[in-house]
């Protein structure tokens, strides 16, 4: 399990951590999509307009800081030491000076450009997981995130197109995502509200038996293709034994209740308390009674009862991934920065690779106290990449640059090179009349 508080994390550490590792630079080159002065057609103000919020010692938050450039950035956060920092949207005007414009007929200050974003708690899945509550999380429950990684992914780049997404662990009991494309940073409230909604299953709460209803002659092709490819799988193989989801009456009880025909969870549960006094060790009663779950509910007497959906249902309710949707649906929220230091548990915010996120194991996340202890190790290195290179934050910063930031800049300079070379042409028709 990952400790709910580090007990040695101070704030000299951190002053430390900031001083020696934070990646400043490449924080405000990804922030700053290829906006960094050296074209012609670059937006000068881009960087400057972006808001950041710093959340000191002692819940103290300083709202709509803004920075033209990586130094400055930097002096802030060596100054003030931010326990947390966050980042919000690019606006109108220079959030810092957002008073000038208070007073015009028009609302002038307002969010113009973010990224889409999710943000997937471990809490949220309270009523599916048996090994923790609350903030506590282990690599018993962690699949659940690596579930939602997995379908949110495939879903994003697939069915939407979009090619730069960052996924970064919460440093706790989470993740956040990250959709760092054009066409995503423009999205209006109303198109974010239409894709968080694209992506909602799971629509019950903790009073309902049934949390998902599968309706229709067929799941949608995303659905389908999700369950065969990710949940059927992990359900089967990792939650099901991992969380002993049909191991005793009360926990067997629960899925029983999401059958809609009674007579089928009588006999089922007729045979489970049974089994109680026959069962054999040799197998696992959680996959024996799943087995016998399945062929009862898609056995041929009661496939014409509507019952065909209620397997796929169940699985749907303990895997599919559960977003705060407000958090997507709305231009103007904040979300952590990568490679921040979560305070209680002193775990660094790191990038997660979506391609190989089951290996991601979070209890093996580098720590504050861990990164200092390894500065010291090394002894004092002038090269920030050379102490990069001798600490366990290194891997997450390479991973960072050639698996997001690279691929991402690219993109970038070549939209700003097009839409230069647009205006150009345009402008030369223009005078050409």
């Amino acid at each position: 399990m990952i400790p709910q508080q580090e007990p040695d994390f101070n704030l000299n550490h951190l002053k430390l951590y900031y001083g020696k590792l934070f990646p400043f630079a490449d924080l405000v080159r990804w922030v700053s999509y290829g906006n960094d002065g050296k074209h012609p057609g670059c937006d000068q103000s881009y960087l400057g307009r972006r808001e950041f919020s710093f959340t000191l010692e002692n819940d103290i938050y300083l709202r709509f800081q803004s920075f033209n450039n990586t130094l400055e950035l930097e002096n802030s956060v060596k100054e003030k030491s931010p326990v947390k920092i966050d980042i919000g949207p690019v606006y109108s005007v220079d959030p810092a000076k957002r008073y000038a414009y208070a007073q015009g007929e028009n609302n002038v200050f307002a969010p113009v450009e973010r990224e889409l974003i999710f943000d997937i708690d471990m809490t949220d899945y309270d009523d599916v997981r048996y090994c923790c509550s609350g903030a506590d999380v282990c690599l018993v429950c962690w699949p659940l995130m690596t579930i939602a990684i997995k379908v949110i992914d495939t879903a994003l780049r697939d069915d939407f197109g979009f090619k730069h997404v960052l996924w970064v662990y919460s440093g706790r009991r989470g993740v956040h995502c990250w959709v760092c494309d054009r066409k995503a940073r423009r999205l209006s409230n109303e198109q974010r509200g239409a894709i968080a909604d694209y992506f909602r299953v799971y629509k019950g709460n903790e009073n309902s038996h049934k949390k998902v209803s599968l309706t229709g002659a067929a799941l949608h092709p995303f659905l389908a293709t999700s369950y065969t490819n990710v949940l059927k799988d992990y359900f089967e193989k990792n939650l099901l034994t991992g969380q002993n989801l049909l191991a005793t009456e009360e926990r067997y009880e629960k899925i029983l209740n999401m059958i809609p025909d009674e007579s089928i969870a009588s006999e089922l549960r007729g045979r489970w308390q049974d089994s109680r006094r026959s069962s054999s060790a040799k197998e696992d009663i959680n996959v024996v009674r799943w087995e016998q779950f399945k062929q009862v509910l898609q056995s041929g007497k009661h496939k014409a009862q509507g019952l065909r959906r209620c397997v796929e249902e169940i699985v749907f309710s303990f895997t599919y991934p559960r977003l705060d949707m407000e958090v997507s649906k709305h231009m103007n929220h904040l979300l952590k920065a990568p490679f921040c230091v979560h305070p209680k548990t002193g775990r660094v915010c790191v990038p997660i690779d979506p391609n190989r996120c089951d290996e991601f194991d979070p209890t093996t996340v580098p720590t504050l106290s861990q990164l200092i202890e390894e500065l010291n190790y090394e002894g004092s290195i002038s090269d920030i990449d050379g102490e990069l290179n001798r600490t366990s934050i290194g891997n997450a910063i390479t991973l960072f640059r050639s698996s997001f930031l690279q691929p991402l800049l690219k993109a970038c300079k070549e939209e700003i090179e097009n839409s230069y070379n647009l205006k150009l042409q345009q402008s030369k028709n223009s005078l050409g009349w």
